[in-house]
């Protein structure tokens, strides 16, 4: 999906030679596995084939307040439709367009966010796929204790340009107090950040971290589990994409089948489907993935209830 043309129809603007669609996207590009799942979703929403769609790609690279010109460019560009990645993307093409069909993917409720105001028949011009990562913190929390149960001081990195990363803060907050353990709540919004917050987790005595659901974090998979490497300290993630990447653990949806279901809306809508008659879709069901080489190069040893719960073990 880089950016040239794919061939699919766009019925939003038949009446355009080369109809556009408008990828809003508050981090870096996606990996390649999420825009492959995206075409295969196209292709379950019934597009495979037909006139060449222009794709317009805005990224906003972690930069959050850019997301409202990029919106805007988008409207300018006359898109058909837009696809929003994530919640603080998806808000601004919401402010931006009240007749253009919106897709979003997010973590967040969207109801709660102030997407839609109702998740079986959403009103106005936006659907899409909520898989409710937000909701996640205390069992995540539980759950790195239960992995690392002699880690008392816990870092939780949240990017505070992320309008989830209060609540979620709150909410590891109250989670730890319930676990009796202590929370330092570490705010990065910027690769320059992320580097300073790795390079004094050892002078704050953290002996564990967890790290939030954050659209900018998820373009830094790579980066975000070398550094917790290097640093040797277990780290607890919200997708499986970064224990791929080298991670220790995670919990959480399958981000690249959120981008799928995102594609087969994007189809529906296409061929002439109602946003309102597509309900938004949620999550039903979370993974467990371990990474048994991250592990052992910790020198920790699987709880066997973890173990036995873990949905996929990369060995």
């Amino acid at each position: 999906m880089g950016g040239a043309a794919a061939s699919w129809p766009l019925a939003a603007r038949a009446q355009q030679a080369r109809p556009i669609m408008g990828f809003l996207h508050e981090g870096l590009p996606a990996p390649l596995s999420q825009t492959v799942a995206f075409q295969q979703g196209l292709i379950e929403g019934g597009i495979s084939g037909g006139s060449s769609v222009t794709i317009e790609n805005r990224w906003a690279e972690g930069q959050y307040d850019r997301l409202p010109a990029l919106a805007a460019e988008l409207i300018d560009r006359r898109v058909g439709l837009i696809v929003a990645f994530y919640l603080v993307a998806a808000r601004a093409a919401k402010a931006a367009t009240q007749t253009i069909p919106i897709v979003f993917v997010t973590g967040s409720d969207p109801i709660a966010a102030g997407l839609v105001s109702s998740l079986n028949r959403p009103t106005n011009n936006l659907t899409g796929v909520a898989f409710m990562f937000t909701r996640l913190g205390e069992k995540n929390l539980a759950t790195l204790h239960e992995l690392v149960p002699n880690a008392v001081v816990i870092g939780a990195l949240v990017n505070p340009n992320n309008p989830n990363a209060e609540p979620q803060a709150r909410d590891l907050q109250a989670a730890a107090r319930t676990l009796g353990l202590q929370l330092i709540i570490l705010a990065a919004g910027s690769d320059r950040e992320i580097d300073g917050i790795f390079s004094t987790l050892s002078e704050r005595r953290i002996e564990a971290l967890l790290i939030t659901a954050d659209g900018f974090f998820f373009g830094l998979q790579e980066k975000l589990a070398t550094l917790a490497a290097r640093h040797a300290v277990p780290t607890f993630y919200p997708l499986s994409d970064y224990v791929a990447a080298g991670g220790l653990i995670s919990y959480g949806a399958n981000l690249s089948d959120s981008w799928r279901q995102a594609g087969i809306y994007v189809g529906k809508i296409v061929k002439g489907t109602k946003v309102a008659d597509l309900p938004v879709i949620q999550a039903a069901r979370f993974e467990l993935v371990i990474n048994l080489r991250t592990a052992r190069a910790l020198g920790l040893e699987i709880p066997a209830k973890l173990f036995a719960l873990a949905d996929n073990v990369i060995e």
